[in-house]
């Protein structure tokens, strides 16, 4: 479970890590996004053993790394664009 739960964090923080170097100008601060992609793989983590219970590491670890890349893209905020006014108004 220990060695589930650190490769998890190490997978969460590697995914933050990639979202930071393709989305520099979408997401927020850079701890905000290490954190947030540690807490969604020890989520993941914790989630997937219970559900699948023990004997099943690979999955839970892939489980896990699945969680954390949704928690960490729910961070990024779509582009800025101009606002436009309708045609009603």
């Amino acid at each position: 479970m220990i060695l589930e739960t650190l490769s998890a964090v190490v997978l969460g923080v590697v995914l933050s890590w990639a979202a930071l170097r393709s989305l520099p100008g979408r997401l927020p601060a850079r701890r905000t996004v290490f954190g947030t992609g540690a807490l969604g793989g020890v989520f993941g983590a914790s989630l997937m053993h219970s559900v699948l219970g023990p004997g099943h590491a690979a999955a839970v670890v892939v489980g896990a790394a699945l969680i954390a890349a949704v928690t960490v893209s729910l961070l990024v905020r779509p582009r800025s664009r101009r606002l436009r006014r309708s045609a009603a108004a």
